[in-house]
């Protein structure tokens, strides 16, 4: 099972909320999903990113691979730095 650390939306149309969930790759984007770990708010100034660096660091050690965006939001927060060690 290929999993991935992804983006779920929510929110109303045209103010998008997400949640930053642990996901099988195969299920839909607002679909099933493992676990939910923090959320990301773009709407505000400066963006909101918040989310459990122990769980993330833990999927990721256990194979979990980010998309692209989740990426760049664990760049901003510094997150990438401890997943590099």
């Amino acid at each position: 099972m290929a999993v991935k650390i992804r983006l779920k939306r929510m929110g109303a149309k045209k103010a998008p909320f997400y949640r930053i969930v642990v996901a099988d790759s195969r299920s839909p984007r607002d679909g099933r999903f493992i676990e939910e770990i923090g959320y990301y708010n773009p709407t505000t100034e400066p963006a909101t990113i918040k989310y459990d660096e122990e769980k993330a660091v833990k999927w990721v050690e256990n194979g979990a691979q980010p998309t692209e965006v989740v990426k760049k939001l664990f760049v901003k927060t510094g997150l990438s730095e401890k997943l590099a060690k």
